[in-house]
């Protein structure tokens, strides 16, 4: 991921609505006091041996407290995208945190971009909660010691013989499915610059929707790569003229911390997986039909734990790229991993509980599309609803396409609530 960040800021963005009105000069103390105490104040990275670590000490962020005459929702998009642009700049001792804040009559949305290789999603709600907990005066519910740092046992993961095995065994199978994809036109590709959007389902559509994955035996995140590839299919018609090239792939992000056995809500580091699905999606192919499918390759991948492979395709993507070019390598992943989209999927209800007669917190994400990915959806389970950030490369997808997919993908859900 550093190297991805070498190319184009490599950043992701959390939010969190606070049911409280904004208080700037509270809100800066709270943060950086729990900074502080958590020490996660002043990041060095050692590049050569790919080791982090927080020298600790006072923490110096500050808020930016935004307003907007066009509403909370849209400066909200238009920070967002602004913060996915925007780099850190790895030194020793930098901060890889940036907040801002958006008031919204009694209440505000706590933004925090973040330094992606630093940390994942997972890592990012448990800070966020911290402060939240904090700001609202439940300081009992907080951490008051140090978290335990990126621990070790992950970085031993390509010594894992039998994984090392599975993986190199399916690796040409993926390679043959790559070369049989469809690549995404790039009006420019050395133009890696995000943009962003975000939509939600409703309570009835995720109803739908985990009825209909239960009916057809698929799981709902199946359901999501699903309505993901039916809604790019439209936009990749170039496929039907290519000799070769008929299939779209697109990705899906999985978090390994269950396979790594850190169960500790303390954990904080960077513990993420990744696999690959490649489909023809020949037209007219219902999408009851394509999750089933999707599900016959995932069932393998899980089994098999595939996605924890992906740590043995980055280590070689690093050999690689340090053979090309800065412009070379932002060319590298549109021809040899030809990739149309992808999703990262967590459920916020797993991981911070709400407590009874307070009103509830909302959430939503973003995450870089880096150079592999020209369009990645984060989705975020709060409640009973679906959070969707949309992030998309803007020399790969307009405006109007992205409109298109995201009407296309609500008008497929919204088609699954009439269902038996």
């Amino acid at each position: 991921m550093l190297q991805w960040n070498d190319l184009h800021p490599y950043n992701a963005v959390h939010v969190a609505r606070i049911p409280e009105p904004l208080d700037p000069e509270r809100l800066t103390k709270v943060i950086n006091g729990r900074l502080e105490t958590l020490r996660l104040a002043g990041l060095a990275l050692n590049r050569d041996q790919g080791t982090y670590h927080y020298r600790g000490g006072p923490a110096r962020c500050a808020i930016d407290s935004l307003m907007s005459e066009a509403g909370a929702e849209s400066c909200l998009a238009s920070q967002i995208e602004h913060q996915l642009n925007t780099a850190f700049i790895p030194s020793e001792g930098f901060s890889p945190f940036r907040f801002f804040a958006v008031p919204d009559g009694n209440s505000f949305f706590l933004g925090l971009a973040y330094f992606h290789p630093a940390a994942d999603a997972e890592s990012i709600v448990l800070l966020m909660k911290n402060l939240a907990d904090n700001y609202m005066g439940r300081a009992a519910l907080s951490l008051t010691e140090p978290l335990d740092l990126y621990p070790s046992g992950y970085d031993n993961l390509l010594r894992h013989p039998l994984l090392l095995a599975r993986k190199l065994a399916a690796l040409p199978a993926q390679v043959k499915n790559l070369r049989s994809s469809c690549r995404p036109a790039f009006r420019d590709a050395q133009n890696l610059n995000n943009g962003f959007s975000f939509f939600s389902l409703t309570p009835a559509n995720l109803s739908a929707l985990t009825k209909a994955a239960k009916a057809w035996e698929v799981t709902v995140n199946d359901l999501f790569l699903a309505l993901l590839l039916k809604c790019l299919s439209p936009l990749a018609t170039a496929r039907a003229q290519s000799p070769k090239r008929k299939k779209i792939s697109v990705g899906c992000i999985v978090n390994l911390r269950k396979d790594l056995a850190l169960n500790s809500p303390r954990t904080f580091g960077l513990f993420l997986g990744s696999f690959v699905i490649t489909h023809e999606v020949p037209d007219g192919i219902s999408l009851m039909n394509l999750a089933r499918d999707i599900r016959s390759r995932t069932l393998g991948i899980k089994r098999h734990k595939l996605y924890m492979g992906a740590a043995i395709e980055m280590a070689f993507a690093r050999l690689m790229l340090s053979f090309f070019s800065t412009d070379r390598r932002k060319k590298l992943y549109q021809k040899h991993y030809p990739l149309w989209g992808g999703i990262t999927n967590m459920n916020l209800n797993s991981l911070w509980e709400q407590p009874t007669g307070k009103s509830p917190i909302d959430y939503f994400r973003a995450v870089s599309t880096g150079p592999v990915t020209p369009l990645v959806l984060s989705l975020t389970t709060v409640r009973d609803c679906v959070n969707i950030g949309l992030t998309f490369r803007s020399t790969v997808f307009s405006a109007a396409q992205i409109e298109g997919i995201t009407r296309d993908f609500l008008d497929a859900v919204s088609h699954l609530e009439g269902q038996p």
